[in-house]
């Protein structure tokens, strides 16, 4: 199975399907071995959590969840719209992200 994930932490993408589909927002975090990111404001969980000493009431607390990566589409900095990413080597033996419908890198290199 490869891992190899065209999404970095930072990158900027829109949820394409399940309950929030159509929001943005920004990878806070990546697994690639579960191929899995949790995107910034997106997909939030209930999480029920029993009185500790460090808090003393419990209760129900909301948290990001995980979004499988067939869920999200990256967003291109320049033409601002969803697309798919190709990889392309660039001079110096260095592979760097493409937008698919602009041409325009992705990375800076």
């Amino acid at each position: 199975m490869n891992n190899k994930m065209s999404f970095k932490k930072g990158d900027y993408v829109l949820v394409i399907s399940g309950d929030d589909k159509g929001k943005k927002g920004k990878i806070v975090s990546i697994f690639p071995k579960k191929m899995q990111v949790i995107v910034e404001s997106v997909n939030f969980l209930k999480k029920h959590t029993k009185p500790t000493q460090n808090v003393p009431q419990g209760g129900v607390i909301k948290q990001e969840g995980a979004l499988h990566i067939s869920n999200i589409k990256l967003i291109c900095n320049k033409c601002n719209k969803p697309t798919t990413v190709k990889r392309e080597k660039i001079k110096e033996g260095k592979r760097v992200r493409v937008c698919k419908k602009c041409k325009e890198i992705i990375d800076k290199v």
